[in-house]
């Protein structure tokens, strides 16, 4: 038995969230970028040689610790949705590390990221790749 609502019961929670996930995702790569460019300059500049790597690494340590701490990103919390644990809990810092993982590995390899999106698009509940391996799931943001 879990504490989330039941996607028949209670679709209300799950209904246009992966439109919304979309947006977050746009909303948190902006601000992402916006941290890495703030970056450079105290690394004298040598972050634009290894910029990859640098907006990675801000975007990994940004999603472990935008989760959290709220459960949801900043971009997730503009849009009003948040990722919850198969038992209903908002994510801990352990959680929010194994997601931002799953997070990471499936858009490093296309194919997943495919699949993870098919699977946002067709399940009762909007699971991600990650979030199915993880029992997580993401809602719209409780009242």
């Amino acid at each position: 038995m879990t504490a989330l609502p039941d996607p028949d019961i209670q679709a209300e929670f799950y209904s246009g969230v992966a439109p919304k996930r979309l947006f977050a995702f746009l909303i948190d790569s902006v601000l992402i970028f916006a941290m890495a460019a703030v970056i450079v300059p105290f690394t004298a500049f040598v972050g634009l040689l290894v910029w990859p790597a640098l907006y990675l690494t801000v975007g990994f340590v940004y999603r472990v610790a935008t989760l959290a701490n709220g459960s949801a990103t900043l971009g997730m919390r503009f849009c009003g949705i948040e990722l919850r644990e198969y038992s209903g809990a908002r994510l801990d810092g352990g959680s929010a590390l194994l997601h931002t993982v799953g997070y990471t590995v499936s858009m490093a390899v296309p194919v997943l990221q495919i699949i993870s999106i098919l699977l946002m698009l067709t399940t009762a509940r909007g699971q991600g790749l990650s979030d199915h391996m993880l029992g997580t799931v993401m809602l719209k943001r409780r009242a």
